[in-house]
Parts: C-alpha cells; sequence; structure tokens
C-alpha cells in the first residue's frame, strides 16, 4: 500500500468523496512543524479541512487557504527581519490564485 491507497481507502471509511492534493496538505503539515510545534501540523491539516469544506472542498480553494496558513507558520514567532524570501514566495503564490468565492 502506499499513499494514494490509504486516501482512497480513508476517503471510502469517511463516505466522502474529495480531490485531494497531498502534497499541499504535507507542504502545511511540514510548514506548521517545523515552524510553530510539532503537534501543530495535524491542527493545522484538519482546520484546513474544516476551512475547505466552507468552499466545497474546490481544489483551487483548498490550495489558497493552505497558502494562507503556511504563511502564517512561516511568519510565526519571527521578528519582520527574520521573514525570508521563501515567505514572500507563498503570498505571490496566494495572490496569483484565482478566486470563484
Amino acid at each position: 500500500m502506499n499513499l494514494h491507497d490509504w486516501i482512497d481507502e480513508l476517503c471510502d471509511v469517511l463516505d466522502i468523496e474529495v480531490e485531494v492534493d497531498e502534497a499541499v496538505i504535507l507542504d502545511l503539515a511540514r510548514d506548521a512543524a517545523h515552524n510553530v510545534e510539532r503537534r501543530s501540523a495535524p491542527i493545522s491539516t484538519f482546520l484546513l479541512g474544516y476551512a475547505a469544506a466552507g468552499f466545497d472542498g474546490r481544489p483551487e480553494q483548498v490550495e489558497r487557504l493552505a497558502g494562507l496558513a503556511s504563511t502564517l507558520a512561516l511568519r510565526w514567532d519571527k521578528a519582520p527581519d527574520e521573514i525570508g524570501d521563501e515567505v514572500e514566495a507563498v503570498e505571490v503564490e496566494v495572490e496569483d490564485l484565482e478566486i470563484d468565492a
């Protein structure tokens, strides 16, 4: 079994149909774990899913929300002069998304 199989089986068990971009979710988990604290990763991804449900799980909205959450995590507990190019790159990606809310 691999991650895709796990996602398919979990969706079946939870009785949901949703497209999952695991890279987006894993990136948020990484950013939260490394910049906030490890246990913030599952909470962050849960909250991303909860917020995404408000947009019917549309992939472009999930990506936008994940970008906002990652930006917050990358800025967490840092002084303004410590925020690097990585955060600015995430902000540009989020701004470039078309929003159909």
